[in-house]
């Protein structure tokens, strides 16, 4: 019997982030490495070679229910393992994490269907995507449709509406085509704006809001709250 299976190539921090949230969505989860893995890991770790032709992978998973993530730390391996992934699999979602625009965009080129930027949060927003339920259809969205939704990230200043104000006082809803996922502190630790030890958090200046939604509504919300996009340049370049 075919299974909903989450494909994780790759065995470092941001692998054991994603192992630890789809295991609740996916019934079958399959772990590769490049080299051999010696760990404490439930989980058995399969050795794999990037000339691999990937030949009985997909005989007993549902491709087009299963989705692979490509986190492999060396970018051209990365790409390179994209590509002979989707040249076998058509209809597999495939999301790659990339160290900066230009190997975002040979990613992209070579297949992925999403691809997310290593930054200090990155892992940490995967994690507040994948676990929580009022994300789950973005997810889907994101992952396996041609969707335009973005992820952002909103920087509160002095000037900003939200301010000195306390999440629980703050009507979400009436900022209408965005969703707001988590918060990140300026030491960079996230936080799910909908735990309950956040209810009563005050939002300061240099907060960072974690979004998801459209251009175009994204971009109105800035202009409601008075903030803008945050981009940390440090990580961009070459």
């Amino acid at each position: 019997m075919s299974k909903r299976t989450a494909l994780i190539f790759g065995h470092n921090k941001y692998a054991h982030e994603i192992i630890s949230n789809v295991k609740k969505t996916y019934s079958n989860i399959r772990i590769f490495a490049l080299e051999d893995v010696d760990d404490d890991s439930p989980y058995e770790v399969e050795k794999f070679d990037l000339s691999d032709d990937w030949k009985g992978i997909g005989e007993d998973i549902n491709i087009e229910e299963s989705i692979a993530f490509c986190v492999l730390q060396d970018m051209a391996e990365n790409i390179f393992l994209t590509i002979s992934l989707r040249s076998n699999f058509a209809d597999l979602a495939i999301i790659a994490v990339a160290l900066n625009r230009e190997s975002a965009n040979k990613l992209s080129m070579a297949g992925a269907n999403k691809v997310i930027p290593l930054v200090e949060t990155t892992a940490d927003i995967i994690t507040n995507i994948l676990e929580k339920p009022i994300s789950s259809k973005i997810l889907s969205n994101i992952l396996y449709e041609e969707s335009s939704l973005k992820i952002a990230q909103i920087k509160i200043d002095t000037e900003s509406k939200l301010d000195n104000h306390k999440l629980v006082s703050i009507d979400w809803t009436r900022y209408h085509g965005v969703i707001i996922l988590s918060l990140i502190h300026e030491d960079m630790k996230s936080e799910f704006i909908y735990s309950k030890k956040m209810k009563e958090y005050v939002i300061q200046s240099g907060d960072i809001l974690v979004v998801v939604g459209y251009e175009n509504d994204i971009t109105e919300f800035e202009k409601i709250i008075g903030s803008k996009r945050y981009v940390n340049w440090s990580h961009w370049r070459g």
